[in-house]
C-alpha cells in the first residue's frame, strides 16, 4: 500500500505545528506566535520540562489520527514517555479536545496562550500525563507500565486498538519488558489489539539507550522471537513520513485480518504474530542541531530543556529563536482561527479522537452482578467451629461472579501462577487461564478465551489490572502476601493517578480494584523468610486517603462479606488478606453485618463487662491466638476481666482523615478511656502503631505485637512464638500488666508467667524432637467461658 503524497504533506504540517507549540510551551510566557523579535521578557523564569521525546510523538499521534480518519477505527493512545506531556497537550489543544474539558483552551491565540502560561507552573499543568488530561489512563512518570496497561485496555473490547509508544528507554525497565508476553495471553477472537510503536531516539537523560544502539537485524531478530512481526520505520527526512503511513496502514489491516480469522473460527490455538512497529528518529529531532560546539540534535543533550539559559544568554536566546522561527507557525496557525484548514482535514470525527475517548475517560464503567453471600457461607452458630478456608470460599464466589456475569464479559482475576496454590481453583469450574500457545493434552484449565490471567511477572499484572479497571471493567488480583510487594511502587503510582482521577469532575466512577493476599507469612512456616512480608499492607496505608482499604476478615464467612462488599464499591482500592488453611468460624451472619459496617465488633462471646484489660486482633491468625490467650487467662485468672475487639477494617480505626472511619465512632467505646490495650497486628507493629499515634496516652495504655521477622523454616506456631504473638506471649503480657494494676495477685502472677515462660521453652524442645507442634496448640478450639 502506497502512502498519499496530499496526506503525507498535511501530516507534515501538522507535525510542525505540534512541534512549535510544545516547544512554546516549555520556553514562552509572551510572544507565542513570535510576532516580534524574542526577548529575554518572553521566555518563562523557570524552564521545565522534555523536548527530546516530543517530536517523535508528535509525528506518531498525526499518523495515528490520519489512519482513524481514514478507517474510522475506534483507538486510544497511551504514552510511555510520561514527560513527553508537552507534545500530547499540543495534540490535545490541536484536535479541540481541550477545550471540552478546559474552556479557556480555545482553538485560537488565547488558547495558545492558556496552555503555554499553565504548562509547567504552579497550579498549571504538570510536566507529565495525568489523570487530569483527557484520553490518558496512564501517567508514565515511573516508566515500564505502558506496554501491560495497554493490554489490560483492549481485554474484552474486541473493537479497540491501543496504540503504545513506548520509548527506547521505558523499554529497559523490567516489568516492560516482560510485558512484550502478554500477547501470548491475548485471544484475537474475544479481544481488541495492541499495536506497540517502539520509539528509538537513541538516548535517555545522558547516554545511550540499549535499544538505540542494537542494529536492525538485532532488533528483527529479538521481536520476531517475542512472536510479533516487526517493521522498522526510520529516517528524518520526506521518507520516512511515507514510510510511518504505509507501515501504520498495513499493521492496522494485520490487525483486522488476524481477528476476522480468529473470529470465524480458524487458528484458535496458537499466538497470531501481532504487527509491532521501530520507529527510529533522532533524539530532539527538528530542534537546535548544536549549541556551545555541542551536538544537541541527535544526542542525549536534547533531552531535557536546550538552551536552558535562554533568558540571560544572548547566543541561547537567538539560538532558541531561530529555531522556533524555522517552524514558521504563522503558515499554519491563524491568531483567530487557529490550525489551517487543510491541516485540519487530518483530524479525525470529534467521537473518533484519542483524547475522547470514553474507553479512556472513565464514561464506560459496567456494573458487575454479584451473587449473595449465603449461597457460600458455613454455619457459625457456635463460635470457633472449624470450617473451610476462606480461599476456598472466595474460590466458590469467584466461580460464580464469573457465571453471572459470562455475558458482560466484565471480570478478569489475575494471578502470578498461583491460582492453584491460593486455593481459587473452584473458579474453573467457569472459566479457565489465558493462553494462545500451543496447548498439550495433559495441561490443565488453559484455553485462549480464558478469563483468568496468569503469568510469573507481578508487574505485568499489575498493568494488565489498571489497564483493565481504568476502562471500566472489574479485576481481582491474588497474590502470595510477600510477593505482591513487587509492584508496591506500581500500585502506589496507580493510588496517586485515582486519587486525581476522583477529583476530576469530568472522569466518570471507575471499578474498585481489589487484592487478595493470602499465603500469608504465618503460614510460611515452611518456606521461611522468602514467604514472610506483609509489607505492601503499610506501603498502602500510609500514603493514600480513605479510598484505600484493608480488610481482614478473621473467617471465611466474613471474607465473603467483605469481598462482596469490595466488588460493590467504586473508585477505590481494596486489599483483602485472607488465609488458605482450615480455620475456626466464629460471627453469625448478622454480627458479621455489624462489624462489616463498623469496621471493628467487640466480640461479647469472648468478652466480660467492665473490662480491666482490652485484647484486639487484627487479623485471621492473629485473632485466633488473642482468643487462646483469652482461654488461657479465664482458665488460669478468672477475677481477670478481658474485652476482646476484632478490628476487620484497618482504617476504620482513625487512620489520617476522620472521614476514614465508617460510620464514625468512639474510640473509647471499644477500647475504653484508661485500661491497657493489646494489639495483635497481622502485619509490622509499626503499621498499627501510626495508625494509633493522636490516641492519648499511647505509651502507656497501648502494645502491639506483630510479624518481627523473626522465624524461618520452622512450624506455624513457632512463628507466632518467635515474633511474640502467641497466645502464650499474650497471657503472659496480661498477667504482667494485671500485677502491676493490682488486678492480679502478684505471686499468682508470677507464678502464671513463670509457668508459661516454661511452657514456651517446652514447645521448642518439643518441635525439635518431633517436627511438628503439639496437639494441644495443633488441634485448640474455642470453649464457651
Amino acid at each position: 500500500m502506497t502512502a498519499s503524497t496530499e496526506t503525507t504533506e498535511i501530516i507534515k504540517k501538522y507535525v510542525r505545528v505540534a512541534n512549535y507549540i510544545s516547544a512554546a510551551q516549555i520556553y514562552l510566557q509572551d510572544n507565542f506566535l513570535l510576532t516580534e523579535p524574542l526577548e529575554p521578557a518572553h521566555i518563562k523564569p523557570r524552564l521545565l520540562g522534555h523536548w527530546g521525546t516530543c517530536p517523535g510523538i508528535n509525528f506518531v499521534y498525526a499518523h495515528l489520527n490520519a489512519l482513524i480518519k481514514k478507517t474510522g477505527a475506534d483507538f486510544i493512545f497511551l504514552l510511555g514517555p510520561g514527560h513527553g506531556f508537552p507534545a500530547l497537550q499540543a495534540n490535545l489543544f490541536l484536535e479541540n479536545t481541550l477545550k471540552q474539558f478546559y474552556p479557556k483552551a480555545t482553538s485560537d491565540l488565547a488558547g495558545l496562550a492558556y496552555i503555554a502560561r499553565q504548562f509547567s507552573w504552579p497550579y498549571g499543568f504538570p510536566s507529565h500525563s495525568s489523570p487530569a488530561t483527557p484520553g490518558v489512563i496512564l501517567e508514565g512518570g515511573e516508566l515500564g507500565y505502558s506496554l501491560a496497561t495497554a493490554y489490560g485496555a483492549i481485554l474484552d473490547n474486541p473493537d479497540l486498538i491501543a496504540a503504545c509508544l513506548i520509548g527506547d528507554g521505558e523499554a529497559e525497565t523490567a516489568t516492560l519488558a516482560t510485558s512484550w508476553h502478554l500477547s501470548k495471553l491475548i485471544s484475537a477472537r474475544e479481544n481488541g489489539a495492541v499495536l506497540p510503536i517502539l520509539h528509538l531516539n537513541g538516548y535517555k537523560i545522558s547516554g545511550p539507550t540499549i535499544f538505540g544502539r542494537m542494529s536492525d537485524q538485532e532488533l528483527l531478530a529479538l521481536f520476531t522471537g517475542y512472536g510479533y512481526e516487526p517493521a522498522i520505520v526510520s529516517g528524518e527526512g520526506d521518507e520516512v513520513y511515507s514510510a510511518m503511513e504505509e507501515t501504520l496502514t498495513v499493521s492496522y489491516h494485520k490487525i483486522r485480518e488476524i481477528q476476522k480469522q480468529a473470529r470465524a473460527g480458524e487458528n484458535q490455538n496458537h499466538s497470531p504474530r501481532w504487527p509491532l512497529i521501530i520507529l527510529r528518529t533522532p533524539k530532539g529531532w527538528t530542534g537546535i542541531k548544536e549549541l556551545n560546539s555541542q551536538k544537541i540534535e541527535g544526542n542525549c543533550l536534547s533531552h531535557q530543556v536546550v538552551a536552558s539559559e535562554a533568558r540571560t544568554n544572548p547566543e541561547q536566546l537567538a539560538a532558541l529563536e531561530a529555531w522556533l522561527k524555522s517552524y514558521q507557525i504563522h503558515e499554519l496557525f491563524d491568531p483567530e482561527t487557529g490550525l489551517a484548514q487543510d491541516v485540519r482535514d487530518i483530524l479525525p470525527a470529534d467521537e473518533k479522537k484519542m483524547g475522547r475517548s470514553a474507553h479512556a475517560n472513565g464514561n464506560k464503567t459496567t456494573e458487575l452482578v454479584l451473587p449473595e453471600i449465603t449461597n457460600f457461607t458455613e454455619e457459625a452458630s457456635v463460635p470457633g467451629t472449624i470450617g473451610s478456608s476462606s480461599m476456598r470460599r472466595i474460590g466458590l464466589y469467584l466461580a460464580e461472579v464469573f457465571k453471572l456475569n459470562q455475558n458482560q464479559k466484565n471480570f478478569r482475576l489475575l494471578s502470578p501462577d498461583e491460582t492453584y496454590s491460593n486455593k481459587l481453583d473452584a473458579v474453573f469450574s467457569q472459566t479457565s487461564r489465558a493462553f494462545t500457545g500451543e496447548i498439550k493434552p495433559w495441561d490443565r484449565d488453559l484455553a485462549p478465551d480464558g478469563r483468568v490471567m496468569e503469568m510469573l511477572s507481578e508487574n505485568a499484572l499489575q498493568g494488565l489490572a489498571q489497564g483493565y479497571v481504568l476502562t471500566g471493567r472489574w479485576a481481582v488480583f491474588a497474590s502470595y502476601e510477600a510477593f505482591i510487594q513487587v509492584v508496591a511502587s506500581m500500585a502506589d503510582q496507580y493510588a496517586k493517578f485515582l486519587r486525581i482521577a476522583r477529583e476530576t469532575f469530568w472522569r466518570g466512577t471507575l471499578p474498585s480494584l481489589t487484592y487478595i493476599l493470602t499465603s500469608s507469612g504465618w503460614r510460611q512456616e515452611h518456606n521461611g523468610f522468602s514467604h514472610q512480608n506483609p509489607g505492601f499492607i503499610n506501603n498502602m496505608l500510609e500514603k493514600q486517603g480513605c479510598f484505600v482499604k484493608v480488610f481482614f476478615p478473621p473467617d471465611a464467612n466474613t471474607a465473603l462479606a467483605v469481598l462482596k462488599k469490595c466488588l460493590s464499591t467504586k473508585s477505590e482500592i481494596n486489599i483483602i488478606v485472607a488465609g488458605k488453611t482450615l480455620e475456626p468460624r466464629w460471627l453469625s451472619p448478622e454480627l458479621i453485618a455489624q462489624e462489616l459496617d463498623q469496621g471493628l465488633l467487640t466480640w461479647d462471646f469472648a468478652s466480660d463487662p467492665d473490662p480491666d484489660i482490652v485484647l484486639s486482633g487484627v487479623g485471621e491468625y492473629l485473632t485466633k491466638e488473642a482468643l487462646a490467650a483469652i482461654a488461657i487467662i479465664k482458665q488460669e485468672a478468672p477475677e481477670i476481666k478481658v474485652r476482646f475487639v476484632n478490628i476487620l477494617e484497618i482504617s476504620a480505626i482513625g487512620l489520617g482523615d476522620q472521614a476514614c472511619r465508617a460510620p464514625v465512632y468512639q474510640f473509647e467505646d471499644y477500647f475504653t478511656a484508661d485500661k491497657p490495650v493489646i494489639f495483635n497486628f497481622h502485619g509490622y507493629p509499626d503499621t498499627l502503631k501510626q495508625v494509633l499515634f493522636n490516641h492519648q496516652n499511647i505509651k502507656d495504655r497501648f502494645s502491639v505485637h506483630g510479624y518481627t521477622e523473626n522465624g524461618s523454616t520452622t512450624t506455624p506456631f513457632d512463628l507466632h512464638l518467635r515474633n511474640g504473638t502467641s497466645r502464650y506471649n499474650l497471657a503472659i503480657e496480661v498477667f504482667e500488666k494485671m500485677r502491676t494494676v493490682g488486678v492480679l495477685d502478684s505471686l499468682k502472677a508470677e507464678r502464671l508467667i513463670s509457668l508459661y515462660q516454661a511452657k514456651i521453652t517446652e514447645h521448642k524442645e518439643y518441635i525439635i524432637k518431633n517436627g511438628v507442634d503439639p496437639d494441644e496448640v495443633e488441634n485448640w478450639q474455642w470453649q464457651k467461658i
